[in-house]
């Protein structure tokens, strides 16, 4: 199956009350875990890039390992570019391949953003590529993302609304409380789903989309622990609540701390087990094999997309 925009998956995920994981890659061994976790599911999937991944593995190495994925499995897969920075960037994912793009305009102001938006979907639109934006600021610290806590702020839903009217945006990233990196609460977790309730009443027929959402497994913590890491006092969203996000009108969830926790932990458990191993595929197969591991469990145990493909 070719690449898919994510048009048809968000209608169904809207129409079914479920949620579609969008999963960050930067390798070859995560793009296989992912992509066979969602075929085990038969789950529609999101494979993103971040432009810190691109400028790590390479637009072309990136869109040729997805292309190889497409070969072995017959699941809808779209490839997105994850907070996109610039029109630039948009433009550059869109011209090699990509079906999705995110610009991330959240960090200027809201007629900035606006304008920022339209410019990238009127380009993205014109190549077939649907487009989804940012309104509101998700606090904490992922590759290029960083915003303190304290200018972090929810999604006016008001604002919502008129921004997806004059961007024509086709999905929309929404700050309820997710944070990005491995340390989002310091106390209890909250997410104002009083916020994702409104927003859904005035936008009904908009994707809407969770940033900074990785349960941080508790188990994958402690095994990067265990294994000579230092993750103190990591702690992310649970996986309840991001269920109850799933049935509630999130369309997609996006995941990356949790695999690099999954694929850190196995790599630490090979070396503090066997000093001697210097063989990349002793530990890269574990590390893919946790990774899988990982994305089946959101897909199938807490977003609900599992036989939904």
């Amino acid at each position: 199956m070719p690449l898919v925009t994510t048009k048809e998956m968000f209608e169904k995920s809207m129409k079914e009350h479920f949620a579609i994981g969008a999963f960050n890659v930067n390798n070859m061994e995560i793009i296989q875990g992912i992509v066979d976790a969602a075929a085990k599911e038969n789950s529609p999937v999101i494979l993103q890039a971040s432009s810190g991944a691109i400028k790590y593995a390479r637009i072309p190495y990136l869109t040729k390992m997805v292309e190889a994925a497409l070969e072995e499995h017959d699941i809808p897969v779209a490839l997105h570019l994850d907070h996109g920075p610039d029109f630039e960037t948009c433009k550059m994912c869109i011209d090699n391949g990509f079906t999705s793009v995110m610009i991330d305009g959240s960090k200027y102001d809201f007629e900035e953003n606006v304008a920022l938006t339209k410019q990238v979907v009127d380009y993205a639109h014109a190549h077939g590529v649907v487009v989804e934006a940012e309104l509101g600021k998700l606090a904490g610290i992922e590759d290029d993302v960083n915003v303190a806590e304290g200018d972090a702020m929810y999604t006016d839903p008001e604002q919502a609304r008129e921004f997806v009217e004059r961007t024509g945006c086709d999905s929309l990233a929404i700050a309820i409380g997710t944070s990005h990196g491995a340390y989002k609460f310091k106390g209890e977790a909250k997410l104002r789903f009083d916020i994702l309730a409104k927003i859904k009443e005035l936008i009904p027929n908009t994707p809407i989309v969770l940033h900074g959402a990785s349960t941080v497994i508790p188990e994958l913590v402690e095994m990067c622990n265990t294994y000579g890491g230092d993750i103190p006092g990591a702690k992310g969203v649970p996986d309840e609540m991001l269920h109850e996000a799933s049935v509630s009108g999130v369309s997609k969830i996006n995941v990356d701390t949790d695999l690099r926790l999954a694929m850190t932990g196995a790599i630490r458990k090979v070396f503090n087990e066997d000093p001697s191993a210097f063989d990349p595929r002793k530990y890269l197969t574990p590390a893919r094999d946790l990774v899988e591991e990982t994305v089946a469990h959101k897909i199938r145990d807490v977003f609900g997309s599992s036989n939904k493909a």
